[in-house]
């Protein structure tokens, strides 16, 4: 291959790509869908295409770890998946336990293969999946799993499952104890892929069985293998990293030193105190998820103008409902900036580290030559904002990353999704 075969070249942007070390100004040549080479001033063709991206970022197309985007099957908890992934800056989502055993073949059809986003997936434990965001805490439970369904399911579908998603939680503790995380794990092992496990709160505690919140780990680490996931490490809620003591459980670190992974899985119950506590505490997450869904977007009529149009070939749900988002994986990703992360290791929890989790590591989350073309060119600017989590608690930004545009396979993607926020408060 030489240069003046490419068909497509970025040119002049800050690279970053930390699987291969890389942070500099350079160009990206891009050839039959996959990155051809990246290096300083790539000579065009006269039919190459130029895309000027000087004073933005490149990076390896940006892997969103958890997402929920089992549109309509999980009623208003799922959203569209390509408004959550490509129309955001996101090549890929992962959708975290929308999709069950029962239901995959659904999800295969109507949402990862319409998809221009990569659509990937953690099957959720639960026959009965992620319906209205398990809301239904009757459907869940140790009775509610079928071991060999589940691993069935995953060997029919190893091309789109990556792992299982399961829960540990307080309020499905004082139902069921340990034993939904134990049948995870049987599955995992049988499979083969790792289990991805939500912590803090999601249903109401059963009162009369009601747990010391900090007793739930010291039951669950133990339980975990080298790559399995732990979810929220900044959830507000009790029973996760941070004890009633304020400070950081002492197995976590163990456990993260034996292999054991972290997703933020940022959600709407994101601590800005938390965080503080558990980054202070030297425990780095290891990938970046937003774990954006229909409950945490804002939904009002809109003029058939203003309504989110259907993709293209699908009918118009016909409800004129516009959506915005008060967060997204940008968001996440500029927060964590504020909280003293640095930049690369921000960008690798969403590209190189994350194809790592996927088991994809050297086929996305990178832009070495011969890696799918999936790119994500952001802006990082610089000013004052101020956001908030679930608290109130309000922490400022000196510097934000908005998406612009996103190559999927060297198919270019605007970011205009109502998803990506448009405002975020300026500090006074």
């Amino acid at each position: 291959m030489t240069t003046s075969e490419l068909e497509l070249i970025l040119r002049g942007g800050r690279v970053i790509d930390p699987a291969q070390g890389i942070d500099g100004v350079m160009d990206v040549g891009i050839l039959g869908g996959r990155v051809a080479t990246v290096a300083p001033a790539l000579a065009p063709a006269p039919r190459t295409k130029m895309i000027n991206v000087r004073g933005k970022l490149v990076l390896p197309g940006l892997i969103d770890t958890h997402a929920h985007i089992y549109e309509h099957v999980t009623g208003m908890f799922g959203l569209n998946a390509d408004l959550v992934g490509i129309r955001s800056g996101v090549t890929t989502v992962v959708d975290q336990g929308g999709a069950s055993p029962l239901t995959f073949n659904g999800f295969r059809n109507f949402v990862a293969q319409p998809a221009k986003s990569r659509v990937l997936s953690f099957i959720s434990i639960y026959l009965a999946g992620g319906l209205m965001g398990h809301s239904h805490a009757g459907l869940y439970g140790p009775h509610g799993i079928d071991v060999g369904a589940t691993v069935r399911a995953i060997e029919e579908n190893r091309d789109l499952v990556k792992g299982i998603k399961t829960h540990a939680e307080i309020g499905g503790y004082s139902r069921w104890g340990i034993e939904v995380l134990k049948l995870a794990k049987e599955a995992s092992r049988r499979a083969r892929v790792p289990v991805y496990v939500h912590l803090g709160g999601m249903w109401p505690v059963v009162k009369e069985s009601e747990p010391d919140p900090d007793s739930i780990l010291n039951q669950v680490l133990p339980l975990l293998d080298e790559g399995d996931v732990l979810a929220h490490p900044f959830t507000r809620h009790p029973g996760a990293f941070v004890a009633a003591s304020g400070k950081v459980h002492p197995i976590v670190t163990e456990a993260v030193m034996r292999g054991v992974r972290i997703d933020v899985g940022r959600g709407v119950h994101f601590s800005i105190e938390k965080a503080r506590i558990v980054l202070e505490a030297g425990i780095m997450p290891f990938t970046l998820g937003a774990d954006l869904h229909g409950y945490a977007v804002k939904r009002v009529k809109a003029d058939a103008a203003d309504a989110v149009p259907a993709p293209k070939g699908r009918r118009s749900r016909g409800n004129g409902e516009q959506l915005t988002a008060t967060f997204n994986l940008h968001q996440a990703m500029s927060e964590l900036l504020a909280l003293g992360v640095p930049l690369g290791e921000v960008v690798s929890m969403v590209t190189s580290n994350a194809a790592v989790l996927l088991g994809l590591d050297g086929q996305i989350g990178t832009l070495a030559p011969g890696a799918v073309a999936d790119v994500s060119v952001v802006r990082l600017e610089r000013g004052d904002w101020t956001v908030r989590d679930a608290s109130g608690v309000e922490l400022r930004l000196a510097e934000r990353i908005r998406p612009d545009f996103a190559l999927r396979e060297g198919v270019m993607y605007k970011s205009n999704s109502p998803l990506v926020p448009e405002v975020i408060t300026a500090a006074a």
